[in-house]
């Protein structure tokens, strides 16, 4: 479990602790989305874009894949 902190159709970077992750690294997401009285599950696939001592920056997968 991780908060997401800027979050966008492209990319989003998320508060994290040391999760071993490596630039490159293809991450599954999984989105909990409170819609009132339902929580919805959104999940995509992304890669991790960059790793800082705040958190991790991580690209959506289908973006990606446009901008190569």
């Amino acid at each position: 479990m991780c908060k997401a902190v800027n979050l966008s159709a492209t990319g989003v970077f998320i508060e994290t602790v040391n999760l071993g992750l490596r630039k490159g690294q293809q991450v599954e997401l999984t989105f909990a989305i409170n819609l009132g009285s339902v929580t919805k599950l959104h999940r995509r696939t992304a890669v991790v874009a960059h790793v800082s001592r705040g958190g991790t920056g991580l690209m959506m997968e289908s973006y990606r894949a446009r901008s190569s």
